[in-house]
């Protein structure tokens, strides 16, 4: 049976909110059995609205990024993380914050996975619950549409759809059954992109203000502009499926199924993962015995080695 997983000890982080372009100070902490993925705000303390869990339900914006809140406390652009929690298998974690947003990092989940992998992972005593998919779900928003249908592990693919002729050079389509692909090596480093020439019109909306090449792709009329290029031929389809990934798994549990997302953002993914609650006759929670991995191979340490500190 597979086991719930947490980190072993607290690790911590300094990164820029990519859209408040504010300073953030963000610590991991293990997390008890069946608490899920939970986000406190360190600056909140005292309000009892400070503790926002990581789920769909409570996602309340998903303009550029995905935010999460309730009356009190709002969390923002939390995909990158949460999908880097996906690919290490991780089910229980505090993530404390000194502001409203996730640190943008370098625009990946790589910076995630490589604080997980420091801080090392434990199996705890409680059993993984999975989602099994058992028919076809799908919703639409225009000519786009993300849909999860049955398959035994977890399989995902999506297709990116622009108009534009540097995103016309690269790989549009992207496809992984990670029951045989590490998440981390194929996935996790794609990096957000952005057209240079849309960045006034968004940080005109408070939105992009700490975006630099140091944490995005950039692109102009004619080229990537980032020195060092891509880290990928098909970095931007990959990360749009990294971004659904890490919407997905605010569902609070990993999907065994397939995902298709074409043309999807954070908008139609909410919308995918409010119907997966809303359709109860179309998945059930199972416990198995073994699952495909998603994550390059992490020592597991024994429970007994966390620390709340």
């Amino acid at each position: 049976m597979m086991h719930q997983r947490t980190i072993r000890k607290s690790v911590h982080g300094i990164g820029i909110g990519v859209h408040s372009g504010e300073k953030v100070a963000m610590t991991l902490r293990p997390g008890a059995p069946n608490t899920g993925i939970v986000f406190a705000r360190t600056d909140l303390n005292g309000t009892s609205g400070a503790i926002v869990p990581a789920r769909a339900h409570l996602v309340s914006d998903t303009m550029l990024s995905t935010s999460v809140g309730n009356d009190l406390a709002r969390v923002a652009t939390v995909e990158h993380l949460m999908s880097a929690l996906w690919g290490m298998g991780i089910d229980n974690l505090v993530v404390e914050l000194s502001a409203e947003e996730v640190p943008i990092m370098d625009g990946s989940a790589r910076p995630f996975i490589e604080l997980i992998q420091a801080a090392g992972i434990v199996e705890q005593d409680e059993a993984k619950r999975y989602i099994r998919i058992t028919r076809e779900i799908r919703v639409t928003q225009g000519d786009a549409y993300a849909l999860l249908r049955p398959y035994d592990g977890f399989k995902a693919e999506y297709t990116f759809v622009a108009n534009h002729s540097v995103y016309d050079r690269y790989p549009s389509f992207a496809a992984f059954d990670f029951s045989t692909t590490s998440f981390v090596d194929a996935v996790g480093g794609a990096r957000s992109f952005g057209l240079m020439n849309e960045l006034a019109d968004a940080q005109a909306i408070n939105k992009c203000l700490g975006s630099s090449l140091s944490n995005a792709v950039g692109i102009d009329e004619d080229a990537v502009i980032n020195p060092e290029g891509l880290r990928y031929e098909d970095e931007f389809v990959k990360h749009k499926l990294l971004d659904a990934i890490g919407d997905l798994y605010l569902l609070g549990s990993p999907i065994l199924g397939e995902f298709v997302g074409f043309k999807s953002g954070h908008t139609l993914n909410n919308k995918m993962a409010r119907a997966v609650l809303r359709c109860d006759d179309a998945w059930e929670y199972v416990e198995v015995g073994a699952c495909p991995k998603a994550v390059v191979e992490t020592p597991i340490l024994q429970p007994a080695a966390i620390s709340p500190f």
